[in-house]
């Protein structure tokens, strides 16, 4: 007999996952939407950001000062990383940004292993990932946690982007660039604004994800979670992302307890990608994306 409350338990296991691929993957859409540029380097930024969080307080920081201190930094590694490396290369081809930021995400871990060093560091936030009982389904209070925050993060994102003056700004831009221009918009200034935000984004994925996986550098590789992400929700999509990792959670728990024992496992590790792949076949702008339309 099929056991609908444990089908119920992965499901919701798997949902709360994904909400942790979507801050992963709304640090991309943030720069892709109002510059046009696939910022590979979040994921450094990512590490940076835990590997300078914990490293502040294995030398006796205390939480909220180590908190505030990588904030600080985060902000002017987002202006620098704008003005120094992204600002000379406006309007030059995408694939020229792309590895732009490619190149700056090896800066940015060789940066981080010159300053903090190679070691693995355990980063303890003060939130168990022991499960609790709701109606007989197990949750994990750390993934209750996560869903919790980044739930938080979204619905301060919406408030900003619809209520502050700079929220509207990035809005203009991402619509139309030419358009904010001529309305006396200053792009360069906006999109320091940008970056400053996404190295936020990478400053709470980096806590959630180093707590779940430990500090280290592989921890940079999460970056590549976000692409069947930002794939199916699409690129430039704030509800794409999370939609997106809603759905990539849900596969992967689900194709691993479910269709992982048919072909002996680890097919948690590519599930997401050939539902990424099938629907690229068919929608390639993704669920929320919009479509490019060229006029000749």
């Amino acid at each position: 007999m099929f056991d609908y409350q444990f089908l119920l338990e992965v499901l919701i296991g798997g949902l709360l996952s994904g909400v942790m691929y979507s801050l992963v993957a709304i640090g991309f859409v943030l720069i892709y939407k109002t510059s046009g540029v696939l910022n590979f380097a979040q994921g450094a930024m990512l590490l940076f950001a835990a590997l300078t969080f914990v490293s502040l307080v294995e030398r006796g920081a205390p939480f909220l000062a180590a908190l505030a201190a990588t904030l600080v930094i985060m902000v002017v590694l987002g202006i620098a990383t704008e003005r120094l490396v992204l600002r000379p290369l406006v309007n030059q081809p995408p694939v020229t940004l792309f590895m732009a930021t490619l190149g700056l995400s090896y800066v940015i871990e060789g940066a981080a292993q010159l300053l903090w060093g190679t070691q693995v560091h355990g980063l303890d936030i003060g939130i168990s990932d022991a499960p609790f009982e709701v109606a007989g389904v197990l949750i994990s209070r750390f993934d209750l946690f996560a869903a919790a925050v980044a739930g938080s993060l979204v619905a301060l994102f919406a408030l900003f982007f619809r209520y502050t003056r700079t929220g509207l700004s990035f809005r203009a831009v991402a619509d139309d660039q030419f358009a904010a221009l001529a309305v006396g918009l200053r792009l360069p200034r906006v999109w320091a604004a940008v970056w400053i935000v996404a190295g936020i984004v990478a400053l709470v994925g980096g806590l959630l994800w180093g707590a779940r996986l430990g500090v280290q550098f592989s921890l940079s590789l999460v970056v590549l979670k976000a692409l069947p992400v930002l794939v199916l929700g699409g690129f430039d999509s704030i509800t794409g992302a999370i939609v997106g990792g809603l759905l990539v959670g849900a596969i992967e728990k689900l194709a691993e307890v479910y269709v992982g024992p048919l072909f002996g496992g680890g097919i948690e590790a590519w599930a997401a990608y050939v539902a990424a792949l099938a629907l690229l076949l068919i929608r390639p702008s993704g669920l929320f994306g919009q479509k490019l339309v060229e006029r000749v």
